[in-house]
């Protein structure tokens, strides 16, 4: 199938306008690029669940379309999985991930950083050079977290491009009480100096209703990472992928809704015993630099290859919802804290000194999902996942687990050798099943 034969509901061909300046021919090719990779997604696997159609019209909305579901309202991008969206809400804003980009973005951002640097984090930069993220020339403000070295240094960048910037300071250390004081104060000062961003002051009131907000959505995301433990996999990681990466910039309330009814299907699924995968199938645990649209290469490459994501450990996906926010008392900086907390406290992002609880996560991971390996990206120059996949490796082997380590970039020139390594080592996992068997 070309990619003129893409159909979610409508011609996208019809919908790229024609259009010659070279920003603008920008970012017509990255709505070419947004519509191979929803072709791919929708088209070139069988049995999608019907409640999917929702998430495939919103990226091809925003992306495809450029149309933005907050005109609303007023706009603040984060960076990282770190920055509270809960505050944001309470603050009368939306929070929208800017930390994403196209292939051709990635050479955009090298022109600001090092060869050897991110791919992740020159496809942003690219990203908002070019503006080929709709919600650039709207964003109030980009809060930009120090937590790898590369994104901290990123921000005078992003100042030179005209963006204003919020640096939100964040520990090397969580384990210490001194850590999370230094981030309960970071958190706090961030709460207080929206209100000059947004006009309006965080309350109670409205931080008690948007905590209530975003737990009901993570309920909802639960629930279904609860059904993708069922045997047969009743649903393809493909589509979980890109239903969580909508929360990067979806209405709250209208994504749970379409949360829910995935969450319905599934369950049906379940009840049915529907196989999303094939019969021998093996189920692959996912982690490392976070799969984020339109860069799912390696995830799409992988039950392309007779693979089904089962379960993840990423800050796109898994991590981004996990921890709920647990209250004490209702009290506003009480609150505050609790957000606090729970944005730090369960973190397994790799930039920590030390990173235990990820390694246990992984472990615990693998036994409750059933899962026969575990896949670890690393993108190329993202020197905090490349240096942990060794003491993630050591502690996989220590308990019999299988594990492929795939370094990358946002290229599509590599498919042909990535794909060779996937398809081995998923071979690999259906003969070793077939021995314990």
């Amino acid at each position: 199938m070309t990619v003129e034969e893409f159909p979610i509901k409508q011609d996208l061909k019809k919908k790229v306008r024609k259009i010659e300046t070279g920003e603008q021919r920008h970012v017509r090719h990255e709505a070419m690029e947004a519509k191979e990779v929803l072709n791919e997604i929708v088209n070139h696997f069988s049995g999608n669940p019907e409640s999917m159609d929702y998430f495939y019209e919103r990226f091809e909305a925003l992306y495809c379309d450029r149309q933005k579901p907050h005109d609303d309202k007023k706009v603040i991008g984060t960076m990282c999985v770190q920055i509270p969206d809960e505050i944001i809400y309470a603050a009368g804003a939306v929070p929208v991930r800017m930390c994403n980009g196209f292939y051709a973005d990635e050479q955009v951002g090298s022109e600001f950083m090092p060869a050897k640097s991110c791919s992740l984090v020159k496809a942003s930069l690219g990203m908002l050079k070019s503006g080929t993220n709709p919600y650039c020339d709207d964003v109030e403000m980009i809060v930009n977290p120090t937590t790898c070295d590369q994104k901290t240094k990123t921000g005078s960048v992003m100042r030179d491009m005209g963006y204003d910037v919020y640096d939100m300071e964040l520990p090397p250390v969580k384990e210490s009480e001194e850590g999370r004081e230094y981030w309960r104060r970071s958190v706090r000062k961030f709460t207080k100096n929206l209100k000059d961003i947004t006009g309006e002051k965080v309350t109670r009131k409205k931080l008690k209703q948007t905590i209530g907000k975003v737990a009901k959505a993570q309920h909802s995301y639960h629930r279904i990472q609860q059904l993708r433990k069922a045997v047969p996999a009743p649903v393809l990681g493909k589509d979980i992928f890109l239903a969580t990466n909508a929360f990067f910039f979806d209405d709250l309330e209208r994504w749970t809704e379409a949360m829910d009814r995935l969450g319905d299907e599934i369950e049906q699924r379940v009840a049915d015993k529907h196989n999303a995968a094939g019969v021998r199938t093996p189920r692959i645990i996912f982690t490392g630099s976070p799969p984020i649209f339109p860069n799912l290469k390696i995830p799409l490459m992988i039950e392309q290859a007779d693979a089904v994501i089962v379960a993840d450990e990423t800050c796109s996906s898994n991590r981004l919802l996990n921890d709920m926010v647990s209250v004490d008392e209702w009290f506003l900086y009480d609150m505050v804290d609790a957000i606090a907390d729970r944005y730090l406290k369960s973190c397994t992002c790799p930039v920590f000194t030390l990173n235990e609880d990820r390694q246990r996560r992984l472990v615990e991971l693998y036994k409750m999902y059933n899962a026969d390996g575990v896949v670890y990206q690393s993108f190329a120059g993202c020197q905090v996942y490349e240096l942990e996949q060794r003491s993630i490796a050591k502690i996989l082997e220590e308990n019999g687990i299988p594990m492929l380590y795939i370094e990358t970039d946002y290229s599509p020139s590599q498919s042909g050798q990535l794909s060779t390594r996937i398809e081995a080592f998923v071979e690999s996992l259906k003969s070793r099943k077939r021995k314990l068997a």
